[in-house]
């Protein structure tokens, strides 16, 4: 467990034991080092002293060269348990005497050294000068002193520091963990109630306050906020039950809705009969008189033209041409029915293919009208072949007959990318429309231009609208009068 997951109290009892001991540490050391300063001057003063007293007393050796004195002198240093050497130098820098009178070479420097007392290797030197009066210098007093006693002083030092710092930490530790709880128990107050509050959903629950400091004022601000909150659940709980009242009172309008909805449903496979039974009429009983009508007028034409003159060739040429406009008209409105009618079977389909068939079948119609077709490749939309290819050819065919008096003419098949929704274009530069009257376009029966100027029946493009509503899309028109017509539609 890191210690971000610690429960608070341990956190507080760890945070204050963390500061008392590094104040601690921080103290001892410096107590030790004060300890350790102090003592090695001590020492060095005791030294100076001793090697002061040595050196006056050396002056008659050293001014006699009497080695037997100096020897004797220097043979006091036995009763400093810390002294490890000392010599005496005359003037002209050779050892008159040593102590231990036998010394070790390497515990005797072979001439002395700058006066002064400094340490070396573990040891505390002093160069002393041993003088006659103020000016006349018979020699140099040489003492070595271990610092068994610095080492001693930093062992205890360190010995009473560990000591204080553990009682002290116990101390601390003891008070933090007296003490501690005057922090964490609105803490842990706050918390366990937040838990009890989420857990039960229970938000009339409040938290203790122990006091008026920062504390306190956290947990006024969480008791009033768990009494908003306990408002806005009643509200919610008041709101739901209105809301499940209004759920139930639309269930039962739904439910009414849905009723007459069938009611509807079954009345319009009514109709739907009706007009199949009507188209089945229309295909059958109506086409017979036509025909017969067409095909009697022709005999007339052809067998009795002679005895009917002019004026009656010309009402019979006017018969055959109202039955046969009849006739297109009925095959019209059964082929609206049955895009209405029929089942849709989205598939992958290739436009600019589609687009190409239907423009070979055209031109092979009418081989001696130059009509330039210009059909961008790789247009490709997933619906209905069939439907679709019903719209083509009535769009690519109305380019082509309303751009027949042009010397020029063309007609485009092209797409664009308009707001992320691919738009497929249709555009010839034919006769064109009045913007006024673009409502009319998609309408049955509705035209733009009279049976004069170009034929049709007014039910093409409605065919088109509908088969665009079916496959969930839009069609719309732009055009001038003698600039030609644009149309757009989605898929």
């Amino acid at each position: 467990m890191s210690i971000r997951d610690w429960p608070i109290k341990r956190k507080l009892t760890a945070i204050l034991l963390l500061i008392s001991g590094l104040v601690l540490v921080l103290t001892s050391v410096a107590f030790v080092t004060y300890e350790v300063v102090t003592f090695r001057q001590t020492i060095q003063t005791h030294l100076a002293t001793r090697s002061r007293i040595l050196a006056a007393n050396s002056t008659a050796a050293l001014a006699f060269a009497n080695e037997a004195d100096a020897t004797e002198i220097l043979a006091a240093l036995r009763y400093d348990p810390h002294t490890v050497a000392g010599a005496l130098y005359d003037r002209n820098g050779r050892v008159l005497a040593t102590y231990p009178a036998r010394a070790a070479a390497d515990l005797i420097p072979g001439a002395p050294e700058p006066d002064g007392y400094r340490f070396e290797g573990g040891r505390l030197v002093a160069f002393t000068p041993v003088a006659q009066g103020a000016n006349q210098r018979l020699g140099t007093l040489y003492i070595a002193s271990d610092t068994k006693a610095v080492s001693d002083a930093i062992r205890l030092s360190g010995i009473i520091a560990i000591v204080v710092l553990a009682i002290a930490l116990l101390a601390a530790y003891a008070l933090a963990a007296a003490l501690q709880g005057r922090i964490s128990a609105p803490i842990l107050a706050l918390a366990e109630t937040a838990t009890a509050a989420s857990t039960r959903q229970d938000y009339s629950l409040r938290a203790p306050k122990f006091g008026e400091d920062e504390l306190g004022t956290l947990t006024d601000a969480f008791n009033q906020m768990l009494g908003r909150i306990e408002d806005q659940k009643q509200e919610l709980q008041q709101h739901a039950t209105r809301l499940e009242q209004r759920v139930a009172d639309r269930t039962k309008e739904l439910e009414h809705r849905n009723e007459a909805l069938r009611r509807n449903a079954a009345e319009l496979l009514a109709a739907n009969n009706e007009l199949d039974a009507f188209a089945y009429s229309v295909s059958h009983d109506l086409r017979a008189p036509l025909r017969s009508i067409d095909g009697f007028s022709q005999v007339l034409l052809e067998d009795y033209a002679t005895q009917l003159g002019d004026g009656g060739r010309d009402s019979l040429q006017r018969v055959r041409a109202a039955s046969q406009r009849m006739a297109t008209l009925i095959d019209d409105l059964l082929k609206l029915a049955r895009v209405t009618r029929a089942e849709m079977r989205t598939e992958p389909v290739d436009l600019s293919a589609m687009a190409r068939d239907i423009v070979v079948d055209i031109q092979r119609a009418a081989p001696d009208r130059p009509v330039e077709f210009a059909i961008t490749p790789g247009l490709e939309a997933q619906g209905d072949s069939r439907l679709l290819r019903v719209v083509l050819d009535n769009l690519l065919r109305n380019g082509w007959k309303y751009s027949s008096k042009r010397p020029q003419a063309r007609v485009e098949f092209n797409a664009l990318e308009e707001n992320g929704e691919r738009v497929f274009v249709v555009k010839d530069n034919g006769a064109g429309f009045d913007m006024r009257y673009a409502d009319k376009l998609f309408g049955v029966f509705q035209r733009l231009h009279s049976a004069a100027e170009f034929e049709g029946t007014g039910v093409g493009l409605a065919t088109v609208r509908r088969i665009i509503d079916r496959h969930g899309g839009r069609i719309w028109a732009e055009g001038v009068v003698d600039q030609g017509a644009t149309f757009y539609f989605t898929l």
